[in-house]
């Protein structure tokens, strides 16, 4: 039987066994919620979200938050009023999932990181405190990203990558000045297996290449061959490569 606070206010009838849903959270019409998932105090899950088994939501999370054009935004968003979190996932703490996203199984989000819609998170990632993963992003299985970071748009990570602290990738070489024009714009590449390390910046259109490394501290400003170690300012193949 699922175990849910008199103070929780929820309107679906796709409730699994052992569910338990706690203080203050809302649960709206047309939700699924698998076995065993934890809802802790304060959550708002939003209409048409599944949930997978044994996954844990932590308090003052928001799943299913609708994308919103308004004063300076140009880019009128378009969406899906759907949102599919994988089972074994933990989703932190004031964490902020927006609709039309796809979360794989024994997933990681870390407190108060933003996952923007049209975004595709695979199987066994971690998503860092503090990380916003922004429109259309897709980042492989068993990727780890770190404390932090900023996925631009148009950006894709590749499988088993690891993302230091601090990393921010672009997208636009015009800083913003004609606004959204789609075509112009150019997210990172990262390949399978790379390496970002801490405080890292890839400028708008770069491909990290499979099995590279980014040093710490790295502006990377042209693509990076597969298997190479690159440092600095901007940043270089290491000396021992050359």
């Amino acid at each position: 039987m699922p175990a849910i606070h008199s103070s929780a206010v929820v309107e679906t009838d796709s409730i699994g066994e052992g569910v338990t849903v706690a203080e203050f959270s809302v649960v709206r019409p047309g939700a699924v919620l698998g076995d065993g998932v934890t809802i802790h105090p304060h959550v708002v899950i939003e209409p048409g979200i599944e949930i997978g088994a044994g996954t844990e939501v932590l308090p003052g999370a928001y799943l299913g938050r609708r994308p919103r054009a308004v004063g300076a935004i140009a880019r009128q968003p378009s969406f899906r009023e759907r949102l599919r979190i994988g089972p074994g996932c933990s989703v932190g703490a004031r964490a902020i999932v927006f609709y039309d996203v796809e979360i794989g199984a024994e997933v990681l989000v870390g407190d108060a990181a933003m996952i923007r819609e049209l975004a595709a998170i695979g199987d066994r990632c971690v998503v860092g405190r503090g990380t916003a993963v922004d429109r259309g992003v897709s980042v492989g299985a068993g990727t780890v990203v770190h404390f932090g970071c900023s996925l631009a748009s148009k950006s894709t990570v590749g499988e088993g990558v690891f993302i230091g602290p601090r990393l921010v990738t672009t997208n636009d070489n015009l800083i913003g000045a004609r606004g959204w024009i789609d075509e112009l714009m150019a997210g990172a590449t990262i390949e399978d297996g790379a390496r970002i390390g801490a405080g890292v910046t890839l400028l708008p259109g770069v491909t990290i290449g499979r099995e590279a490394a980014v040093g710490a501290g790295a502006v990377v400003t042209r693509d990076v061959e597969p298997g190479t170690t690159v440092l600095g300012v901007p940043a270089r193949p290491h000396p021992a490569q050359r």
